[in-house]
């Protein structure tokens, strides 16, 4: 059996363009004792992929190798099994990568219940979720009454981290890339204040919403609303590094607030990637299931159609035009 399957060719120097990549067709090899077969059903796109796809190696996680299948995580299907832990029609999740099929031996694969949408499942309880989780609950350790300040508020970590923040008792604001995107933020999610940044004086309306200052400040974007959350935080505020999507692209990258406010302020800064805490994965995706599971988590998808349609599609990440979490379907 063949099957398709997109490859990594060429590294993005800037944008990233469809020459970085292969379209492929690739023979499924015959299953050994242990191993089993995945369809995939859903693939996720996360701005991730832009690092992945970089020649660093002294990043968080190994870099994609040329000629090797586009890194990704999805959800599928067992459809044939030499192995008794992954039966046929078990609903399967895990680092798929850019393909239609594959054949695994169970390392990195969790079962999923079948009734749980694959929508949710990549949307909640996969990346975005434990992210915002981790990122929220673990390095900012929020306090109930507290202010938060999210960036990229309408992405699919951003989200995630607004509706935590409420569920424990924060005031939270929101910055979004359009009036849509912002009204969603109040209207649906429940945050008490959204941005638009690109129709809006930032710093006037980051001071509107929080007169009383920022406690916390989730970075996801980078951008000017560094500038203006630095000049807002409270003394003893902290600030969550979770992305800079806004410099992903860049040749160059723009430069970051004075570090004068971190002394006078005395601000705790500090990044963290999802990699280092893999170990933990089941643990923190049935923390956050819970809040979806109460009713307390609202998601929405922005799907694609077929595999080919990721070698472009993945740049509605960084042009702010997909509304919701990003995925394939296959």
């Amino acid at each position: 059996m063949s099957y398709k399957a997109v490859k990594l060719v060429k590294r993005p120097e800037t944008d990233i363009t469809p020459a970085c990549f292969e379209l492929v067709e690739l023979d499924a090899p015959a299953l050994e004792p242990g191993q089993f077969l995945i369809k995939q059903t859903h693939m996720s796109l996360d701005p991730a992929m832009r690092g992945w796809m970089s020649a660093a190696t002294d990043s968080y996680i190994p870099p994609v190798g040329l000629g090797e299948v586009m890194r990704s995580s999805g959800v599928g299907e067992v459809v044939e099994s030499r192995n008794d832990k992954f039966p046929v029609g078990a609903k399967v999740a895990g680092m798929f990568g850019w393909r239609e099929y594959l054949v695994s031996g169970g390392e990195g694969v969790s079962i999923m219940p079948q009734e749980l949408p694959a929508e949710a499942i990549l949307s909640v309880l996969a990346l975005p979720g434990v992210t915002a989780y981790h990122g929220l609950m673990e390095v900012a350790k929020p306090k109930a009454g507290e202010t938060l300040l999210v960036s990229g508020a309408a992405g699919s970590v951003g989200s995630l981290v607004g509706q935590i923040a409420k569920a424990e008792g924060l005031r939270v604001i929101g910055v979004a890339g359009s009036e849509e995107k912002r009204r969603w933020l109040v209207d649906e999610l429940g945050f008490d204040a959204a941005i638009n940044y690109k129709t809006e004086d930032l710093a006037e309306a980051v001071k509107e919403a929080a007169p009383n200052g920022i406690d916390i400040y989730f970075e996801n974007t980078g951008g000017p609303i560094q500038h203006v959350a630095m000049a807002n935080m409270n003394a003893f505020g902290r600030i969550v590094v979770c992305g800079v999507i806004a410099d992903y692209n860049a040749a160059t990258p723009a430069p970051g607030p004075s570090w004068t406010q971190i002394v006078k302020k005395r601000l705790s800064i500090q990044g963290f990637t999802m990699p280092d805490h893999m170990h933990r994965f089941g643990e923190l995706s049935q923390k956050v299931g819970a809040y979806l599971l109460a009713g307390k988590i609202k998601y929405r998808t922005h799907e694609l159609n077929g595999l080919e349609s990721a070698i472009e599609g993945i740049n509605l990440l960084f042009t702010g035009a997909n509304e919701g979490k990003l995925l394939v379907r296959l």
